[in-house]
């Protein structure tokens, strides 16, 4: 049984780190990305908006791409040993990245090594939560998935202190700072449940691994409902990563040095933390698949407000848009686990959450750049920003067919034991009457002996 705290708080302060680094860094990619393009760009450059954007779309979508390789280690090896060695590959690959003189080696240390690093310290830090709570778990994860809000919050102000004061490169190593202490909290995910690797091995501590069935489960996609909800999301997401890269640069063409762009930032962290409080304890009271209707709405407001952007000509404005895209994202976000639970069950949850965020990276990885090279050639973000409105109002639309789905399922699932009892009984009664009709015979043959 969990001990529902004790050693458990330690860890869920350690997790709430890992969950404010590894997003607050990437959702403050708008003020490295402002910064990469003085940096590294020159005015003979036309595709320098595409290329930069390339940087930031990679780190989000390796850290989802990882998802489903990183459940599986997660099992083999347990959260303490993946947690570590993805924090210190994450501190390798971003004090890398402050070394580089041209944009395309950032690709690799700092879109591919980093963001593969973050994925392998983030998961773990949610897995090894459940090891520790039970009855508490929907509020610890709730103060621990607000770690990604409060960071967001902050560190795009410091960002721009520190890149006006030391310049890009020192503030990378400065963020590596916050990387060395993940590291330092892997440590803290002392296990509780033996994994994979540890219940094959038997007493002599053998290193056999389970069946590759075992490993990954693709069974999830057999259930109707899931494959819907799992291509449906992808389908909203083209869109979804657009505002965080470059609605900085945006508001810099727009209104120039008149106002601070971090605000727009901030308002998204905090009405994200909100929006994950508050849908997160609604969600509660709306029985089944039909939570996934949450998810549609939330979409729905996504997708009108990354089209309202640039229609906005005053600054405030723009921050009411972030305040209400903020708080539908926070409810995308929260729950997530919940519709995976609704449609999988407890047993396959983890996978399929695995093989969502996989699914995931395709879209948040080529959205931003896509957007970069419109501006590139039309100068504006204008249809940028509408086009990046349009995915998020076909994936809510595909996903308003999950809860009918899933109902009919359901309906079949519970139509099969009672063939099954209908089958049961007629061989019994068959059995009966062979029985009946040998009975004769075999006590003739017994006598005989």
């Amino acid at each position: 049984e969990p001990p529902e705290g004790g050693w458990g708080w330690v860890v869920m302060l350690a997790a709430m780190w890992c969950n404010g680094a590894v997003f607050g860094i990437q959702n403050s990619c708008g003020v490295l990305f402002v910064s990469m393009l003085r940096l590294f760009g020159s005015s003979d450059d036309k595709q320098l908006s595409f290329k930069t954007a390339w940087v930031s779309s990679l780190s989000m979508g390796m850290v989802f791409f990882c998802s489903p390789i990183v459940s599986i280690f997660t099992d083999l090896f347990g959260c303490r040993k993946v947690a570590v060695i993805g924090a210190a590959v994450g501190l390798v690959g971003l004090l890398s990245s402050s070394f580089v003189s041209t944009i395309e080696p950032l690709y690799f240390t700092y879109g591919i090594l980093f963001a593969c690093g973050c994925s392998f310290a983030y998961q773990p830090s949610l897995v090894i939560l459940g090891h520790y709570f039970k009855k508490r778990l929907g509020l610890v994860n709730g103060i621990v998935t607000a770690g990604s809000s409060l960071f967001t919050v902050s560190l795009p102000f410091l960002l721009r202190v520190l890149i006006d004061s030391v310049d890009l490169y020192n503030t990378l190593r400065v963020l590596c700072i916050l990387m060395f202490v993940l590291f330092l909290a892997g440590f803290t995910y002392k296990p509780l449940v033996p994994n994979t690797k540890d219940k094959e091995g038997g007493k002599k501590g053998m290193s056999k691994f389970p069946p590759a069935k075992k490993i990954c489960n693709f069974s999830v996609f057999k259930v109707p409902s899931y494959r819907i909800w799992a291509f449906g999301i992808p389908a909203a997401l083209f869109g979804y990563f657009v505002p965080y890269v470059h609605l900085m640069k945006h508001v810099e063409d727009r209104f120039g040095d008149s106002v601070r762009e971090e605000v727009l930032l901030l308002c998204l962290g905090i009405t994200s933390g909100v929006g994950r409080l508050v849908f997160g304890r609604v969600a509660d009271y709306i029985p089944g698949a039909k939570k996934v209707y949450l998810q549609v709405a939330s979409f729905f407001f996504i997708g009108l407000m990354s089209m309202m952007i640039p229609l906005c000509n005053v600054f405030g404005a723009l921050i009411a848009v972030c305040l209400f895209m903020g708080l539908f994202d926070g409810c995308f976000i929260c729950i997530m686990a919940p519709i995976a639970f609704e449609l999988v069950g407890a047993q396959d949850v983890s996978q399929a959450i695995g093989f969502l965020l996989g699914l995931m990276s395709v879209p948040m990885t080529v959205g931003p750049p896509i957007a970069g090279l419109l501006r590139d050639k039309l100068g504006t973000y204008d249809v940028a920003f509408y086009l990046a409105g349009v995915p998020p109002l076909i994936g809510g639309a595909i996903l308003c067919f999950i809860p009918w789905v899933h109902e009919r399922q359901k309906l079949k699932q519970r139509a099969k034991p009672v063939d099954g009892e209908t089958t049961e009984k007629m061989l019994e009664h068959e059995s009966t009457l062979v029985s009946d009709t040998t009975e004769k015979p075999v006590k003739e043959l017994d006598s005989g002996f």
